[in-house]
């Protein structure tokens, strides 16, 4: 197959991809070894009539599709690789006339990864929060390490709010006993939120070895129909009551915990973990006020198929997140009243936005010129390594190949917005930022 591109402007590429006569022979006959078993013909056991009788039959034609859509298959991806396209959508494809003994040629028309001009990308004027970490801010994570360090104590007294207690317990709608409302020796802190509403606080008070009817009902939007909206008693037999233990927070607590051995060290450290987090979401805040500036100042149109492509990858991120919560998708969806197409529709405004917005930023480092080198793969693939804690060689493997096309476009993205950052003009904004740990949806202005 020879591959020949013919133009490549507007985002568009058109080219040919011929093969000889030999070559679609031999697809014809590779059709016809896989196709000859559904063929019935008068005279021959099934599978075995010859393809010259098969198409006297059906017709000179009866193979040419599959060895057409073989060819196809196998070919094209080696075309655009060979021609170095990067395309974003199906071909249209139109063929030659077609026969025994006859040269093919596939004419390829096919919509390429837009490449835009993009203008006043340089020295955009955006705020950023100054960073400042506080006692407190120290406090709250010298607290959270306490915590982690932290043991169950059996309590010899009813439970409290932030206890934990260990129960058996069966739920029941009536006299009836439903499916998934029963287990033995479950841990649930009391105030966590962990069960419906109702449920932890009906047990504050009790002690070990009470019985305990927990009388609640279940929320309208209730995932599961049976019990949406139902009211239901829990039998409840409670068989320990646990409090949290807290070490001492001395210089004893800091040598078993970390690499220090003062909490006066302890505390610098984390002072200056800190700082670093912070300056980073700062910058990373900035990165995308900068990012939303100049994709607003440069509208484009975006190919339907790329927004359609990054609802998909959405709808994947969405997986996951619910996967960690506990969730399903379908369980989400039914939260909201919607379903696939539903929630893709509420998405697409946010895909659109981030598919124009990768779009400006290659087209940025086209026309800077900016180009991933071997020493930015290794320093990423580095710091992947480090991130999941993985062996350098074992990351390669994930991202070599085919792979390293798309290891190296996400390179350039960020190498993008690091050019755009440095030459940015930056106002420092006094601000109070909490650490990631924190409630991140607060972030409070002076």
């Amino acid at each position: 197959m020879k591959s020949t591109l013919l133009s490549k402007e507007n985002n568009v590429a058109k080219f040919t991809m011929d093969f000889t006569a030999e070559e679609f022979d031999k697809a014809v006959i590779r059709a016809y070894q896989k196709t000859k078993d559904q063929f019935r013909i008068d005279g021959f056991r099934k599978g075995k009539a010859p393809r010259s009788i098969i198409e006297r039959y059906y017709g000179e034609g009866v193979f040419f599709e599959d060895a057409i859509n073989e060819l196809f298959k196998n070919e094209y991806p080696n075309a655009i690789k060979e021609l170095d396209l990067e395309v974003v959508d199906m071909p249209n494809a139109e063929f030659s006339e077609i026969g025994h003994g006859k040269p093919m040629k596939i004419d390829i028309e096919v919509q390429l990864y837009p490449v835009v001009e993009v203008k006043d990308y340089m020295g955009v004027e955006v705020d950023e929060r100054e960073s400042e970490v506080t006692d407190d801010d120290v406090n709250v994570q010298i607290e959270m390490l306490q915590k982690r360090n932290s043991r169950l104590v059996v309590a010899d007294r009813p439970a409290e709010n932030g206890d934990t207690v260990i129960l058996d317990y069966a739920g029941f709608v009536g006299d009836e006993q439903f499916e998934g409302g029963t287990a033995e020796n479950q841990e649930l802190v009391l105030g966590s939120g962990h069960f419906i509403p109702g449920f932890e606080e009906q047990l504050v008070g009790a002690k070990a070895g009470d019985k305990v009817d927990v009388k609640v009902t279940f929320p309208e939007e209730y995932h599961s129909d049976e019990l949406a909206g139902k009211d239901a008693v829990f039998h409840c037999t409670v068989h320990e009551v646990k409090f949290e233990e807290l070490p001492e927070l001395d210089d004893e607590f800091v040598k078993d915990v970390s690499e220090f051995d003062t909490m006066d060290e302890l505390r610098k450290d984390t002072f200056e973990r800190l700082k670093e987090s912070k300056e980073l979401l700062a910058q990373n805040e900035s990165k995308d006020t900068l990012i939303d500036k100049i994709t607003e100042a440069n509208k484009i149109e975006v190919p339907k198929s790329m927004v359609e492509d990054e609802c998909d990858n959405m709808v994947r991120e969405l997986e996951q997140q619910m996967m960690y919560q506990g969730m399903s998708v379908d369980m989400y969806m039914q939260f909201l009243g919607k379903d696939l197409d539903g929630l893709k529709d509420d998405m697409r405004p946010e895909a659109e936005k981030r598919v124009a917005s990768r779009i400006i930023l290659r087209s940025i480092a086209n026309q800077e010129g900016l180009e991933v080198t071997d020493e930015d793969v290794e320093k990423e693939l580095s710091r992947m390594a480090e991130l999941y804690q993985m062996d350098q060689d074992q990351v390669k493997s994930l991202f070599g190949g085919d792979n390293l096309d798309y290891f190296k476009k996400d390179i350039i993205i960020t190498k993008t917005i690091n050019m755009l950052y440095d030459n940015a003009k930056i106002n420092k904004v006094k601000s109070v930022i909490k650490s990631s740990s924190d409630d991140d949806s607060e972030k409070e202005e002076e």
